[in-house]
Parts: C-alpha cells; sequence; structure tokens
C-alpha cells in the first residue's frame, strides 16, 4: 500500500476591509502564523491514522512498512539510534583533553592573579615603608640645615666680633690664611 505525502500548505488569512468613514490606520492587521511553530500534540502510540506530513519511524502500523523497510515498523527509537551514531562517530577524547587544558589554564591564570595580588600588597608596603624613610629623612634634612645655619651664624658673628677686638691679628691671620669666600 503506497503512502502519499502531502505537503504542508501555510494558512492564508484576508487582510479586513476597510470601511468608509473608517481611517485604514488604525484597523487591526492579520499576520500568518510563522512556520514551524504549530501547535498539535504528537499522535498517540498505536493510533492507525497519520496527521503528520512526514511519516512516523516509530508508529506501530503497518503503513510506512514499503517505504522504509521492516526496520522502521519493528519500533526502533529514532533518539536512542541517533545517539548510538552519534558516540560512536564523535570522539570525546578531544573534549575531554580540551576540558582538561582549560581547567588547567584556569588553574594557572588563577595562580598567577593571586601571585600578583601578592606582589601588589608587598609593593604597597615597600612604598609605605619608603614614604616614612624619606619623612624621616626630610626631618633629619632641615633639622641639619637648621643646624648648619645657627652654627654658621656663630661663625659670623665670632668672626666680626674677633675682626673688632683683634684688627691686627685679624689682618695677619686672614694674609697668611685667606678666607674660601674671597
Amino acid at each position: 500500500m503506497p503512502v502519499t505525502q502531502t505537503r504542508y500548505q501555510a494558512p492564508t488569512y484576508s487582510r479586513p476591509v476597510a470601511m468608509p468613514g473608517k481611517p485604514a490606520s488604525k484597523l487591526p492587521v492579520a499576520y500568518p502564523a510563522p512556520y514551524g511553530r504549530v501547535a498539535i500534540s504528537p499522535p498517540q502510540r498505536g493510533s492507525s491514522a497519520n496527521t503528520s506530513a512526514v511519516p512516523s519511524l516509530t508508529s506501530d502500523s503497518g503503513s510506512n512498512s514499503s517505504e522504509y523497510g521492516d526496520g522502521a515498523s519493528s519500533g526502533i527509537d529514532l533518539v536512542e539510534l541517533l545517539n548510538d551514531k552519534l558516540s560512536t562517530t564523535v570522539s570525546p577524547m578531544p573534549l575531554d583533553r580540551s576540558l582538561a587544558r582549560q581547567a588547567q589554564t584556569s588553574g594557572e591564570l588563577n595562580a598567577k592573579n593571586r601571585e600578583l595580588l601578592e606582589l601588589q600588597e608587598f609593593a604597597q608596603r615597600r612604598l609605605k615603608n619608603s614614604r616614612a624613610n624619606f619623612t624621616d629623612g626630610m626631618k633629619a634634612a632641615k633639622e641639619v640645615k637648621k643646624d648648619l645655619d645657627w652654627t654658621q651664624k656663630r661663625v659670623n658673628t665670632l668672626k666680626t666680633k674677633t675682626e673688632r677686638k683683634y684688627p691686627k691679628q685679624y689682618a695677619r691671620a686672614s694674609q697668611r690664611y685667606p678666607s674660601p669666600e674671597h
């Protein structure tokens, strides 16, 4: 008994007609349903009527046996058959290797990230210590400058007093030991 296949034809919808007195832009427009989205429940197993346009490989009726041979009427599960074919065709080894490599790379990346965070914390501690040392050094330099200024002022005062009190001796000493300023 030959099986006749029918083609699915999308239903045609008529457009609404514009009525006099109503603007055409306010009328709703009916659109056809999108193809491939048909809300029909699947046929029950053992039903003799084939309502689908595609013949079923799992039906128990003998209506498909002439087209697909005896294997289709024996109740072969199509999903199980495809799963078996894919499991023998596709090797999981490259996927496993790539998954392992991805996990390894992720671990290395996490380790480097932790190492960078530790180095950043170490650099911040060193910077804090360096700033503290710089501040201490600046304080010491200001104290030294203050002390040098006081000492220079004191030396100039003593020089002036000595020059006034002992002018002859100061002139001879100045000739013998000239000042670096002159």
